[in-house]
């Protein structure tokens, strides 16, 4: 986002961080419950430390969607901070998944700092702490949009999609279990699955369903924009995969360690494809242990199966075919949306 747009976008994040502080004053201050000192600087920490600290992009992402669908029209000050809010609310689900999958994954770091629950005088308190970050959503969400008319629909996509996400973080829980670890199990349409259920909804289909609600649209008219957003979400998670391997660690910000964490990453299912006996033997004994040299070896295979080529045809492909159904799409406003989703991930780096 070079140029005169960076400055554009470094607006964007500013207007947008301070719709965060505007609801995290309100959720201190909440009538329901009595706040102590101790409690509201508890809360206020927990907040800062969990919530406005990532990228971003899901939440900005309601606002780029909500504008390309009202095609070039001024929008009001209250429709940029409703769906900042709502934008917001993408971030909160996000930081509750996080601080719990870190927990469940007994993850060291995240975003360059220490894992919430690896915090000082934290530790499992961040259990009730992200059930506390899944109560704020409803909480945001009845004092901003109880009077709108896609309230209630508002409620049921943040239950489905949490719901969904949940579901998709358990198959991944109980594919990758320590003490059964079975190659055999990692199929294509298990990766997806898990794929599509644990990233998928919450990372592309959400920030685009909330926009479309908040433009006065029905959801069930959209079954192609959300097949798009989900294929869109499968092909993000496969370039993960891919620069968790081969990506490098100064550019993607992070060491990947899905080889020694015994995952199933898009890469050893291609590999698993591939191999031959001799080679079979090589990542049956190999993968998902610790050992640099043994993931060295998992690489040296990787490179032996040309697997680079084979992620390069598989992203050429993906992108061809999500253009194609994205100008099947009757309205422009909605192709632009997907097309400006499609645009911020295509051959990305990081």
């Amino acid at each position: 986002m070079a140029g005169s747009n960076g400055s554009a976008t470094g607006d964007l994040k500013s207007q947008f961080l301070k719709v965060y502080s505007v609801l995290k004053s309100e959720l201190l201050e909440d009538p329901a419950f009595e706040f102590t000192d101790d409690a509201r600087q508890w809360v206020n920490r927990m907040l800062d430390y969990n919530v406005p600290g990532g990228k971003l992009n899901r939440g900005l992402s309601v606002i780029d969607s909500y504008k390309l669908l009202k095609e070039g029209q001024d929008l009001s000050e209250d429709e940029i901070f409703l769906a900042s809010v709502l934008g917001w609310c993408i971030e909160w689900l996000q930081a509750y998944f996080l601080v719990l999958d870190d927990i469940m994954d007994n993850s060291h770091t995240r975003r360059g700092q220490p894992c919430w629950f690896r915090v000082e005088k934290v530790g499992l308190i961040a259990a009730n702490d992200g059930v506390l970050l899944r109560n704020h959503i409803p909480r945001i969400l009845k004092k901003h949009f109880r009077g709108k008319p896609y309230y209630v629909d508002l409620l049921e996509l943040f239950n489905e999609v949490e719901f969904q996400t949940a579901s998709g973080q358990m198959l991944d829980l109980i594919t990758t279990l320590d003490g059964e670890k079975d190659l055999a199990k990692y199929k294509l349409a298990v990766h997806r699955r898990i794929v599509q259920y644990k990233t998928a909804y919450y990372s592309f289909y959400i920030p685009v369903a909330c926009a479309l609600l908040m433009a006065g649209e029905n959801l069930d008219d959209h079954v192609l924009v959300k097949n798009v957003l989900i294929e869109m979400g499968v092909y993000f998670q496969v370039q993960d995969d891919f620069l968790d391997c081969f990506g490098a660690p100064e550019v993607i910000g992070k060491i990947g360690t899905d080889i020694e964490d015994f995952k199933c990453s898009w890469l050893v299912v291609q590999a698993l494809d591939r191999v031959n006996e001799d080679q079979k033997k090589i990542l049956y004994e190999n993968y998902g242990k610790v050992d640099p040299d043994c993931v060295a070896k998992i690489k040296a295979l990787y490179d032996e199966l040309d697997l680079k080529a084979v992620f390069e045809e598989y992203e050429s492909t993906s992108h061809k075919k999500l253009i194609s159904s994205i100008e099947e799409h009757p309205s422009k406003a909605v192709q632009a949306v997907l097309k400006s989703f499609l645009g911020k991930i295509y051959k990305r780096q990081k």
